[in-house]
């Protein structure tokens, strides 16, 4: 038995398929479907797996963020100022846009993120009233080593795809999620 993620799994040295196998979703859609054979249960198959991987992805990057002493909402932020690009600063509204907060949360975050003295505050030059937020060389190193943390627990996670796989899984997904992403305002 090896672990991966907290969850114990049989070491297998040859390739595992997975056709023929059971899983929870199964018997959760084989058991709605005995209770309720009115009810076309079929979108439980793909939605309630995804959900399912959610969770253990949320697992994933808790266990690899915390590695590195961050909190998610602490990669978070110091992920979107290092994908800026040298000096990997941004305004606190390029911030919210990036992270789906409020204005108050960004800056309690700001706040807290500049007592841990991961980022700090500097005038923004364009504007006298404005301040840009920028990673400090700390705080760029403690985004890179999560983000290998994180891609190491990810790639723990798609072992059992093959490249190709992977690909038509992300497409599909794309497919999936792009009308959410690309809802106006």
């Amino acid at each position: 038995m090896i672990e991966i993620l907290g969850m114990k799994r049989l070491h297998i040295d040859r390739p595992l398929t997975l056709i023929g196998m059971e899983d929870e979703v199964d018997r959760l859609v084989a058991a709605w479907r005995r209770e309720r054979p009115d009810l076309d249960v079929e979108p439980l198959e793909v939605l309630s797996r995804v959900s399912r991987l959610a969770r253990h992805l949320d697992r994933a990057r808790r266990l690899a963020f915390s590695e590195h002493g961050l909190e998610p909402w602490e990669f978070d932020v110091l992920t979107s100022l290092r994908r800026a690009g040298a000096p990997y600063q941004l305004s606190p509204g390029q911030l919210l846009t990036q992270t789906l907060v409020t204005s108050g949360t960004m800056t309690n975050r700001i706040d807290r993120l500049a007592k841990k003295g991961l980022v700090e505050r500097l005038p923004d030059p364009s504007d006298r009233r404005g301040v840009l937020v920028r990673l400090t060389p700390e705080g760029r190193d403690r985004a890179d080593q999560a983000l290998a943390g994180l891609l190491a627990q990810e790639r723990a996670i798609l072992a059992q795809l093959s490249q190709n796989q992977r690909g038509d899984l992300a497409g599909l997904l794309r497919q999936l999620t792009a009308p959410f992403d690309n809802i106006p305002g």
